[in-house]
Protein backbone atom coordinates (compact mmCIF):
# COMPACT_ATOMS: atom_id res chain seq x y z
CA UNK A 1 0.00 0.00 0.00
CA UNK A 2 2.71 2.47 1.10
CA UNK A 3 4.13 1.45 -2.51
CA UNK A 4 1.45 2.30 -4.47
CA UNK A 5 0.58 6.05 -2.11
CA UNK A 6 4.46 6.70 -3.26
CA UNK A 7 3.83 6.03 -6.92
CA UNK A 8 0.36 8.84 -6.75
CA UNK A 9 2.06 11.40 -5.29
CA UNK A 10 3.87 12.47 -8.27
CA UNK A 11 1.02 11.95 -10.14
CA UNK A 12 -1.24 14.17 -8.46
CA UNK A 13 1.61 16.88 -8.15
CA UNK A 14 1.84 16.85 -12.01
CA UNK A 15 -1.66 16.92 -12.78
CA UNK A 16 -1.54 20.14 -10.60
CA UNK A 17 1.42 22.07 -12.45
CA UNK A 18 -0.80 21.09 -15.64
CA UNK A 19 -3.66 23.22 -14.11
CA UNK A 20 -1.43 25.87 -13.24
CA UNK A 21 -0.64 26.10 -16.84
CA UNK A 22 -4.13 25.93 -18.33
CA UNK A 23 -6.50 29.69 -18.33
CA UNK A 24 -10.10 28.52 -19.28
CA UNK A 25 -12.40 31.25 -21.05
CA UNK A 26 -16.30 30.36 -20.62
CA UNK A 27 -18.26 32.76 -22.59
CA UNK A 28 -22.01 33.87 -23.46
CA UNK A 29 -23.14 35.42 -26.77
CA UNK A 30 -26.51 37.40 -26.27
CA UNK A 31 -27.14 38.17 -30.10
CA UNK A 32 -25.39 35.25 -31.62
CA UNK A 33 -25.01 35.93 -35.57
CA UNK A 34 -22.04 33.24 -36.33
CA UNK A 35 -21.71 29.40 -35.61
CA UNK A 36 -18.13 30.12 -34.20
CA UNK A 37 -15.59 32.18 -32.55
CA UNK A 38 -11.64 32.29 -32.96
CA UNK A 39 -9.50 32.73 -29.97
CA UNK A 40 -5.99 33.87 -31.40
CA UNK A 41 -2.80 34.63 -29.86
CA UNK A 42 -1.01 37.80 -30.27
CA UNK A 43 2.25 37.55 -31.76
CA UNK A 44 3.22 40.97 -30.49
CA UNK A 45 1.35 42.55 -33.78
CA UNK A 46 0.42 39.94 -35.35
CA UNK A 47 -2.61 37.95 -34.18
CA UNK A 48 -2.38 33.77 -34.51
CA UNK A 49 -5.32 31.28 -34.92
CA UNK A 50 -5.13 29.11 -31.84
CA UNK A 51 -8.88 27.71 -31.53
CA UNK A 52 -11.85 28.16 -32.48
CA UNK A 53 -15.38 27.27 -30.31
CA UNK A 54 -19.18 26.48 -31.91
CA UNK A 55 -20.62 28.23 -30.18
CA UNK A 56 -24.09 26.45 -28.33
CA UNK A 57 -27.73 27.33 -29.17
CA UNK A 58 -27.88 28.92 -25.63
CA UNK A 59 -24.76 31.47 -26.51
CA UNK A 60 -22.53 29.61 -24.74
CA UNK A 61 -18.69 29.32 -25.94
CA UNK A 62 -15.63 27.73 -24.18
CA UNK A 63 -11.60 27.77 -24.83
CA UNK A 64 -9.00 25.96 -22.90
CA UNK A 65 -5.28 27.41 -23.36
CA UNK A 66 -2.25 25.95 -22.06
CA UNK A 67 0.17 28.97 -21.31
CA UNK A 68 3.23 29.97 -19.24
CA UNK A 69 3.43 33.38 -18.88
CA UNK A 70 0.88 36.66 -19.54
CA UNK A 71 -0.09 37.19 -22.82
CA UNK A 72 -2.45 39.01 -25.06
CA UNK A 73 -5.81 37.27 -26.76
CA UNK A 74 -7.79 38.32 -29.26
CA UNK A 75 -11.39 37.00 -29.11
CA UNK A 76 -13.81 37.18 -31.73
CA UNK A 77 -15.64 36.47 -34.86
CA UNK A 78 -12.72 38.03 -37.37
CA UNK A 79 -9.66 40.21 -37.77
CA UNK A 80 -12.21 43.54 -37.41
CA UNK A 81 -14.29 41.84 -35.17
CA UNK A 82 -13.27 40.77 -31.43
CA UNK A 83 -11.98 41.98 -27.83
CA UNK A 84 -8.45 41.82 -26.34
CA UNK A 85 -7.58 39.85 -23.51
CA UNK A 86 -4.26 39.48 -21.33
CA UNK A 87 -4.37 36.32 -19.98
CA UNK A 88 -2.48 33.96 -17.09
CA UNK A 89 -1.63 31.20 -16.47
CA UNK A 90 -4.71 29.20 -14.32
CA UNK A 91 -7.14 32.25 -14.57
CA UNK A 92 -10.90 31.55 -15.19
CA UNK A 93 -12.06 34.06 -17.24
CA UNK A 94 -16.00 34.52 -17.63
CA UNK A 95 -17.16 37.14 -21.11
CA UNK A 96 -20.62 37.91 -21.66
CA UNK A 97 -21.09 39.53 -24.76
CA UNK A 98 -24.27 42.20 -24.80
CA UNK A 99 -24.03 43.64 -28.09
CA UNK A 100 -24.54 42.57 -31.71
CA UNK A 101 -21.10 44.12 -32.00
CA UNK A 102 -18.38 42.35 -29.16
CA UNK A 103 -16.52 45.22 -28.19
CA UNK A 104 -19.44 47.93 -27.89
CA UNK A 105 -20.61 45.81 -24.77
CA UNK A 106 -19.16 43.14 -22.76
CA UNK A 107 -18.29 42.12 -19.34
CA UNK A 108 -15.16 40.47 -18.23
CA UNK A 109 -14.30 38.64 -14.83
CA UNK A 110 -11.59 36.53 -13.44
CA UNK A 111 -8.73 38.53 -15.47
CA UNK A 112 -7.00 41.62 -13.51
CA UNK A 113 -4.84 41.87 -16.73
CA UNK A 114 -8.26 41.47 -19.29
CA UNK A 115 -9.90 43.99 -17.50
CA UNK A 116 -7.60 46.81 -17.13
CA UNK A 117 -7.33 46.41 -21.25
CA UNK A 118 -10.95 46.82 -21.17
CA UNK A 119 -10.58 50.17 -19.30
CA UNK A 120 -8.51 51.28 -21.82
CA UNK A 121 -10.10 49.96 -24.93
CA UNK A 122 -13.49 51.12 -23.67
CA UNK A 123 -12.34 55.01 -22.79
CA UNK A 124 -10.62 55.17 -26.52
CA UNK A 125 -14.02 54.14 -27.95
CA UNK A 126 -15.08 57.14 -26.24
CA UNK A 127 -12.78 59.34 -27.19
CA UNK A 128 -12.81 57.85 -30.77
CA UNK A 129 -17.01 58.86 -30.71
CA UNK A 130 -16.45 62.60 -29.43
CA UNK A 131 -13.53 63.22 -31.85
CA UNK A 132 -15.86 61.56 -34.75
CA UNK A 133 -18.48 63.59 -34.07
CA UNK A 134 -17.01 67.33 -34.03
CA UNK A 135 -14.39 66.33 -36.82
CA UNK A 136 -17.11 67.07 -39.46
CA UNK A 137 -18.41 69.99 -38.00
CA UNK A 138 -14.84 71.08 -37.74
CA UNK A 139 -14.08 70.59 -41.65
CA UNK A 140 -17.45 72.18 -42.51
CA UNK A 141 -16.74 75.64 -40.12
CA UNK A 142 -13.26 75.50 -42.24
CA UNK A 143 -14.93 75.85 -45.17
CA UNK A 144 -17.70 78.53 -44.59
CA UNK A 145 -17.02 82.06 -44.86
CA UNK A 146 -17.26 83.83 -41.69
CA UNK A 147 -17.08 80.72 -39.53
CA UNK A 148 -13.29 81.45 -38.00
CA UNK A 149 -14.79 81.33 -34.39
CA UNK A 150 -16.80 78.41 -34.44
CA UNK A 151 -13.69 76.90 -36.25
CA UNK A 152 -11.26 78.11 -33.58
CA UNK A 153 -13.68 76.90 -30.80
CA UNK A 154 -14.36 73.04 -32.47
CA UNK A 155 -10.11 73.01 -32.58
CA UNK A 156 -9.82 73.71 -29.38
CA UNK A 157 -12.11 70.78 -28.14
CA UNK A 158 -10.44 68.28 -30.24
CA UNK A 159 -7.61 69.19 -28.89
CA UNK A 160 -8.88 68.70 -25.73
CA UNK A 161 -10.23 65.58 -25.97
CA UNK A 162 -6.86 64.23 -27.61
CA UNK A 163 -5.10 65.61 -24.45
CA UNK A 164 -7.54 64.43 -22.14
CA UNK A 165 -6.61 60.63 -23.36
CA UNK A 166 -3.26 61.34 -23.20
CA UNK A 167 -3.74 62.05 -19.77
CA UNK A 168 -5.81 59.11 -19.28
CA UNK A 169 -3.37 56.43 -20.85
CA UNK A 170 -0.43 58.40 -18.52
CA UNK A 171 -2.03 57.97 -16.02
CA UNK A 172 -3.22 54.28 -16.37
CA UNK A 173 1.07 53.75 -16.96
CA UNK A 174 2.10 55.16 -14.03
CA UNK A 175 -0.84 53.61 -11.97
CA UNK A 176 0.19 49.85 -13.76
CA UNK A 177 3.22 50.39 -14.86
CA UNK A 178 3.96 46.16 -13.26
CA UNK A 179 1.72 44.45 -15.94
CA UNK A 180 1.89 44.02 -19.48
CA UNK A 181 -1.74 46.14 -20.00
CA UNK A 182 0.62 49.23 -19.84
CA UNK A 183 2.31 48.15 -23.46
CA UNK A 184 -1.35 48.60 -24.79
CA UNK A 185 -1.36 52.13 -23.12
CA UNK A 186 1.98 53.29 -25.16
CA UNK A 187 1.00 52.34 -28.33
CA UNK A 188 -2.79 53.11 -28.44
CA UNK A 189 -3.80 54.99 -31.28
CA UNK A 190 -6.75 57.56 -32.18
CA UNK A 191 -6.46 57.48 -35.96
CA UNK A 192 -3.50 55.63 -38.58
CA UNK A 193 -1.06 58.62 -38.22
CA UNK A 194 -2.19 59.44 -34.55
CA UNK A 195 -1.02 57.70 -31.39
CA UNK A 196 -2.50 58.57 -28.00
CA UNK A 197 0.94 59.36 -26.71
CA UNK A 198 1.94 61.77 -29.72
CA UNK A 199 4.34 64.36 -27.64
CA UNK A 200 8.58 63.48 -27.83
CA UNK A 201 8.16 63.43 -24.09
CA UNK A 202 6.41 60.37 -23.99
CA UNK A 203 9.26 58.68 -24.48
CA UNK A 204 10.18 58.38 -20.78
CA UNK A 205 7.01 56.93 -20.49
CA UNK A 206 8.69 53.95 -22.91
CA UNK A 207 11.67 53.97 -20.28
CA UNK A 208 9.60 53.42 -17.57
CA UNK A 209 7.34 50.43 -18.99
CA UNK A 210 10.88 49.05 -20.58
CA UNK A 211 12.75 49.45 -17.29
CA UNK A 212 9.70 47.87 -15.25
CA UNK A 213 8.73 44.71 -17.43
CA UNK A 214 12.44 43.85 -17.70
CA UNK A 215 12.50 42.96 -14.06
CA UNK A 216 8.68 41.21 -13.96
CA UNK A 217 8.53 39.36 -17.50
CA UNK A 218 12.19 39.71 -18.98
CA UNK A 219 11.55 36.50 -20.89
CA UNK A 220 8.46 37.68 -22.57
CA UNK A 221 8.47 38.27 -26.25
CA UNK A 222 6.58 41.45 -25.61
CA UNK A 223 9.28 42.95 -23.21
CA UNK A 224 11.54 42.05 -25.61
CA UNK A 225 10.09 44.09 -28.69
CA UNK A 226 9.28 47.09 -25.93
CA UNK A 227 12.80 47.14 -25.28
CA UNK A 228 13.94 47.00 -28.89
CA UNK A 229 11.67 49.59 -29.93
CA UNK A 230 12.55 52.32 -27.39
CA UNK A 231 16.55 51.49 -27.87
CA UNK A 232 15.24 52.35 -31.66
CA UNK A 233 13.96 55.33 -30.83
CA UNK A 234 16.70 56.43 -28.53
CA UNK A 235 19.38 56.25 -31.39
CA UNK A 236 16.41 57.84 -33.93
CA UNK A 237 16.25 60.73 -31.01
CA UNK A 238 19.66 61.39 -30.78
CA UNK A 239 20.57 61.23 -34.61
CA UNK A 240 17.92 64.00 -34.84
CA UNK A 241 20.05 65.93 -32.03
CA UNK A 242 22.69 65.56 -34.15
CA UNK A 243 21.10 66.65 -37.36
CA UNK A 244 19.86 69.21 -35.90
CA UNK A 245 23.46 70.46 -34.13
CA UNK A 246 24.94 70.02 -37.18
CA UNK A 247 22.86 72.69 -39.38
CA UNK A 248 23.93 75.35 -36.89
CA UNK A 249 27.56 74.37 -36.95
CA UNK A 250 30.28 74.12 -39.92
CA UNK A 251 30.72 70.50 -40.54
CA UNK A 252 34.38 70.17 -39.27
CA UNK A 253 32.65 70.61 -35.89
CA UNK A 254 31.78 67.54 -36.27
CA UNK A 255 34.40 65.81 -37.58
CA UNK A 256 36.81 65.10 -34.09
CA UNK A 257 40.53 65.52 -35.33
CA UNK A 258 42.95 64.71 -32.23
CA UNK A 259 46.27 62.90 -31.59
CA UNK A 260 46.76 59.35 -31.05
CA UNK A 261 48.54 57.73 -28.59
CA UNK A 262 51.39 58.47 -30.73
CA UNK A 263 51.49 62.02 -30.57
CA UNK A 264 49.74 61.94 -34.68
CA UNK A 265 46.86 63.62 -35.35
CA UNK A 266 44.17 61.38 -36.77
CA UNK A 267 40.98 62.71 -38.47
CA UNK A 268 37.75 60.58 -38.06
CA UNK A 269 36.64 61.66 -41.75
CA UNK A 270 40.03 60.48 -42.74
CA UNK A 271 38.26 57.02 -42.10
CA UNK A 272 35.36 57.33 -44.78
CA UNK A 273 34.86 54.20 -46.61
CA UNK A 274 34.83 52.08 -42.89
CA UNK A 275 32.25 51.49 -40.87
CA UNK A 276 32.90 53.53 -37.70
CA UNK A 277 32.45 53.09 -33.97
CA UNK A 278 33.12 56.92 -32.17
CA UNK A 279 33.77 55.82 -28.85
CA UNK A 280 34.07 57.80 -25.40
CA UNK A 281 35.87 56.63 -22.79
CA UNK A 282 37.45 57.17 -19.53
CA UNK A 283 40.13 54.65 -17.73
CA UNK A 284 38.93 55.29 -14.43
CA UNK A 285 35.23 53.66 -15.43
CA UNK A 286 35.65 50.31 -14.43
CA UNK A 287 32.31 49.45 -17.24
CA UNK A 288 34.34 51.05 -19.99
CA UNK A 289 37.45 48.55 -18.84
CA UNK A 290 34.78 45.81 -19.48
CA UNK A 291 33.72 47.37 -22.66
CA UNK A 292 37.32 47.64 -24.02
CA UNK A 293 37.84 44.50 -23.42
CA UNK A 294 34.60 43.00 -24.96
CA UNK A 295 35.34 45.64 -27.92
CA UNK A 296 38.60 44.01 -28.77
CA UNK A 297 37.09 40.76 -30.02
CA UNK A 298 34.70 42.24 -31.91
CA UNK A 299 37.84 44.13 -33.45
CA UNK A 300 39.45 41.02 -34.49
CA UNK A 301 36.31 39.78 -35.82
CA UNK A 302 35.20 42.80 -38.41
CA UNK A 303 38.68 44.70 -38.65
CA UNK A 304 39.71 42.98 -41.93
CA UNK A 305 35.75 43.39 -43.19
CA UNK A 306 36.43 47.29 -42.81
CA UNK A 307 35.50 47.98 -39.27
CA UNK A 308 37.65 50.42 -37.44
CA UNK A 309 36.86 51.97 -33.82
CA UNK A 310 37.80 56.24 -32.84
CA UNK A 311 37.73 56.04 -29.67
CA UNK A 312 37.78 59.25 -27.82
CA UNK A 313 39.07 59.84 -23.82
CA UNK A 314 37.67 61.96 -21.23
CA UNK A 315 41.03 61.14 -19.08
CA UNK A 316 42.25 64.32 -16.91
CA UNK A 317 45.20 62.23 -16.59
CA UNK A 318 47.33 61.93 -19.63
CA UNK A 319 49.88 59.05 -18.27
CA UNK A 320 46.94 57.15 -17.37
CA UNK A 321 45.41 57.36 -20.46
CA UNK A 322 48.57 56.07 -21.81
CA UNK A 323 49.13 53.60 -19.45
CA UNK A 324 45.67 51.91 -19.56
CA UNK A 325 45.74 51.92 -23.79
CA UNK A 326 49.03 50.08 -23.18
CA UNK A 327 48.09 47.65 -20.80
CA UNK A 328 44.85 46.41 -22.23
CA UNK A 329 46.76 46.27 -25.79
CA UNK A 330 44.00 48.45 -27.48
CA UNK A 331 44.73 47.95 -31.10
CA UNK A 332 42.32 50.84 -32.44
CA UNK A 333 43.08 54.22 -32.88
CA UNK A 334 43.19 55.72 -29.59
CA UNK A 335 42.93 59.64 -28.84
CA UNK A 336 42.29 62.27 -26.05
CA UNK A 337 40.20 65.37 -26.08
CA UNK A 338 43.01 68.45 -26.53
CA UNK A 339 41.36 69.70 -22.84
CA UNK A 340 39.13 67.32 -20.44
CA UNK A 341 38.07 70.79 -18.65
CA UNK A 342 36.48 71.44 -22.11
CA UNK A 343 35.57 68.25 -24.13
CA UNK A 344 34.79 70.22 -26.89
CA UNK A 345 33.87 66.55 -29.30
CA UNK A 346 32.07 65.10 -26.19
CA UNK A 347 29.52 68.04 -25.81
CA UNK A 348 28.91 68.22 -29.67
CA UNK A 349 27.93 64.72 -29.37
CA UNK A 350 25.96 64.93 -26.70
CA UNK A 351 28.07 62.69 -24.54
CA UNK A 352 26.53 62.50 -20.85
CA UNK A 353 28.13 59.73 -18.96
CA UNK A 354 30.61 56.68 -20.51
CA UNK A 355 30.51 54.77 -22.15
CA UNK A 356 29.10 56.21 -25.05
CA UNK A 357 29.15 55.58 -28.60
CA UNK A 358 27.78 56.12 -32.59
CA UNK A 359 27.97 54.00 -35.45
CA UNK A 360 29.24 55.51 -39.05
CA UNK A 361 28.26 53.55 -42.20
CA UNK A 362 30.91 54.67 -45.06
CA UNK A 363 29.18 57.65 -46.09
CA UNK A 364 29.59 59.59 -42.69
CA UNK A 365 26.71 59.38 -41.75
CA UNK A 366 25.35 57.82 -37.95
CA UNK A 367 23.25 55.02 -38.69
CA UNK A 368 22.96 54.05 -34.30
CA UNK A 369 24.02 55.13 -31.21
CA UNK A 370 25.33 53.73 -27.92
CA UNK A 371 25.31 50.37 -28.90
CA UNK A 372 26.93 48.16 -26.06
CA UNK A 373 27.28 44.11 -25.76
CA UNK A 374 25.36 41.70 -27.75
CA UNK A 375 23.54 44.53 -29.26
CA UNK A 376 26.80 46.04 -31.10
CA UNK A 377 27.61 42.63 -31.82
CA UNK A 378 24.37 41.83 -33.67
CA UNK A 379 24.44 45.12 -35.51
CA UNK A 380 27.82 44.26 -36.57
CA UNK A 381 26.78 41.02 -37.67
CA UNK A 382 24.05 42.29 -39.79
CA UNK A 383 26.48 44.72 -41.61
CA UNK A 384 29.27 42.20 -42.28
CA UNK A 385 27.47 39.03 -42.84
CA UNK A 386 25.67 39.31 -45.92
Amino acid sequence: MKRFLLFLIPVILFSGCNKNRVFTVHGTVKFNKQDYIYLSRVDVNTPLLIDSSKISRKGNFRFRVEATEPDFYQVGYSVNEFITLLCEPAEKIKISFNDVNLYNDYKVEGSHGSELIQILDLRLIETKARIDSLAPLYDKALKEPGSETEASLLEQELTAQMKAQRKFNIEFIINNINSLAAIKALYQRLNDQTYVLYDARDLQYLKIVSDSLKKHYPESKHTRALVSDFEKEMNQMFSRQLEQISKKLPETKLDPDLSDINGKKVALSSLRGKYVLLAFWSAESRECITENLQLKEYYRMFRKKGFEIYQISLDKDEKAWKSAVKFDELPWISTRENDPDDPVNARLFNVRSVPANYLFDPEGNIIASNLHGKTLQIKLNQLFTK
